[in-house]
């Protein structure tokens, strides 16, 4: 026998036995209007309805041991049925994560406060409770207005931890680590002194440590914490271990890659005093003999505030170093996220564009994790500021550092934050040939109004809009106020359900290129959010973008010619298709060729030219 915990959508009664009655009555309506009265009307890619998850237990035991049989239904138990009740049913409570004891007695579960400023708070609380609903959910995080997450149990059930942000309506503030005493009651906070974020943690078995996973230059390591003194210890180095779980009381299972390896299972020692990770699995070795993986050059250079600056760069595919070679700088998100040395199956694995032929570059300009949070909380009030001035010092150092790479073909790629920034690179300099902005913010006044979390934008900028005092400091790195000076060939890339930063932040750009007859081009997916989920949709994606930053740098002609020809292409539309498939047959290492040979190398491919 044991104690079975699931999550499960229910209405507001929060009985899973009426969940199909409720369906009914709203299939039988005779309307489909959706009326809010609170700004908490969608998230991410979701519109709110009185659907919620809430976390059940339900006592279980094998068919045929004592007391066994088949379960009747009826007999769950909904931990978060004590909350205090909620007026608005579109609000409630929802549950975000949780952990359970090993004994199956106590929950710990973190759920958004619901209220009228859901959508500017980040209070994120967790709560305490036992797990046959007979006492009140205890909360322990009432002295705390941010974000808690995380929450682990010892294994004697005696402890739980979890990871608390502290500041108030800053989604990015550091995690600190709490732990309280389940038996006396009292909770005490460790390692305030650590300048990283962890953002996942495990107890010990014998409950001395904490094994927890942080961003640090770069990487995704483990580090143990000693729960008495806050020591820490690193066990994993270069690379990044994306999970871990405990393997009997001296070992952890991890999962791990880098830039040239897939995600694999490894086996950490966990109380080793070095980097120690024996290899488990090999899944995806067959299917990568034969692909090209360039591993990651690591740099540094001098960038905003003077300070150091981390980056890396991958060579492209049959590197020669006595040839030129585009660059393509990818430019991560969130903005206080991180290039990672790791693996993606996204859109933005470096290795797809040295593949393409790109020497491939990432910079962790200065808002990025991993670096002390100073670093991180330096771009609030600065998002065209210091990390521009690090984007552009840091392709200056690459330039100045690889004779190889070619200062004239130059294209800058981003999505989110990354978008938002290509949008600006184009307001602010010439120097990139091609741009590729995937989600991203084009006007921050409108922006602001039209995003689901608004205190996002209210912390990263310093205010709101439509206060006199604080409208200034939305114009000040606004790309949509620089609009005139936008002069570089886009593509544009949405998802239909980006609640985050909705489509008219794509159309509004794209309207104007073309309007200005500036080559441009909008990619619209209507099944995806703000990142491209489906398989198909990003093979779709990077042939769209690959072709998109390729296609000037195929031919080495003039400029001036290019430009001709570019402006043929873009005022006739079916042509262009002709064009991409004569760009995949002829490579992207012709040698150079005159306008009139590049002519009738086109008219053989696209008839509509001749």
């Amino acid at each position: 026998t044991g104690t079975l915990f699931f999550t499960a959508d229910v209405y507001s009664d929060g009985n899973i036995s009426s969940v199909v009655e409720h369906r009914e009555r709203e299939r039988s309506r005779k309307d489909t209007a959706q009326v809010f009265d609170n700004l908490w009307a969608r998230h991410w890619n979701k519109w709110m309805t009185p659907v919620k998850s809430n976390l059940f237990a339900v006592n279980v035991s094998v068919a045929g041991s004592a007391g066994g049989g088949q379960q009747e239904p009826g007999n769950e138990v909904n931990l978060m049925q004590k909350l205090a009740p909620v007026r608005d049913p579109l609000l409630r409570w929802d549950i975000e994560s949780y952990a359970v004891t090993a004994d199956g007695r106590r929950a710990a579960f973190v759920v958004r406060n619901p209220g009228p400023d859901m959508a500017w708070s980040t209070n994120v609380d967790l709560y305490l409770t036992s797990c046959d609903g007979s006492g009140q959910p205890e909360l322990l995080t009432g002295a705390s207005n941010g974000a808690a997450s995380a929450p682990a149990f010892s294994a004697d059930g005696t402890a739980v931890a979890w990871l608390q942000m502290e500041t108030p309506g800053y989604e990015s503030d550091i995690r600190r680590i709490f732990i309280h005493n389940v038996t006396t009651g009292e909770t005490r906070t460790i390692a305030r002194d650590w300048i990283l974020s962890p953002h996942f943690m495990i107890w010990s078995a014998d409950a001395s440590t904490l094994h927890a996973l942080v961003q640090d230059k770069g990487d995704n390591r483990v580090v143990n914490i000693d729960v008495a003194t806050g020591k820490r210890t690193e066990l994993t180095g270069a690379g990044s271990v994306n999970s871990i779980a405990r393997l009997g009381a001296d070992k952890l299972l991890s999962v791990y890659t880098n830039v040239t390896e897939t995600a694999d299972i490894y086996a950490v020692d966990a109380g080793s005093t070095e980097a120690s990770m024996r290899r488990l699995t090999r899944v995806n070795q067959d299917k990568l003999q034969d692909i090209y993986l360039g591993a990651a050059e690591d740099f540094w250079f001098a960038g905003a505030r003077g300070e150091q600056v981390h980056g890396w760069l991958v060579r492209p595919y049959d590197f020669n170093a006595t040839q030129k070679y585009p660059l393509a700088l990818l430019i991560h998100g969130g903005p206080q996220q991180a290039n990672s040395h790791s693996f993606s199956f996204a859109q933005w694995n470096p290795n797809m564009y040295a593949s393409a032929g790109f020497v491939t570059v990432q910079i962790n300009f200065h808002g990025s994790a991993g670096y002390g949070q100073n670093f991180t909380d330096s771009i609030q009030g600065q998002w065209g500021g210091y990390p521009y001035e690090d984007l552009m010092a840091g392709v200056d150092h690459v330039l100045s550092s690889y004779k190889f790479v070619d200062p004239r073909r130059l294209v800058a790629l981003g999505g989110s934050f990354g978008g938002y920034m290509a949008n600006w690179l184009n307001a602010k300099t010439d120097r990139f040939a091609a741009l590729v902005a995937h989600d991203g913010q084009f006007d921050m006044v409108s922006g602001y109004y039209a995003t689901d979390e608004l205190w996002f934008i209210e912390h990263d900028v310093g205010g709101v809009p439509f206060a006199a005092k604080d409208r200034p400091k939305f114009e000040r790195f606004n790309p949509e106020r620089l609009a005139a000076q936008f002069k570089t060939p886009t593509l544009f890339v949405h998802g239909a359900s980006d609640f985050r930063l909705s489509l008219e932040q794509s159309l509004a750009p794209w309207a104007l290129l073309r309007r200005r007859g500036i080559p441009a081009r909008l990619v619209y997916f209507d099944n995806e959010d703000h990142w491209i989920n489906h398989a198909g949709n990003s093979v779709r994606w990077y042939s769209e973008v690959l072709g998109w930053i390729s296609h000037r740098f195929i031919i080495n002609v003039p400029e001036e010619e290019l430009q001709e020809i570019e402006r043929i292409c873009f005022q006739i539309e079916q042509a262009h298709w002709f064009y991409e498939d004569f760009i995949r047959e002829e490579n992207r290492a012709l040698p150079s060729m005159t306008l009139k040979t590049f002519a009738g190398r086109m008219f053989k491919h696209c008839p509509l030219l001749s």
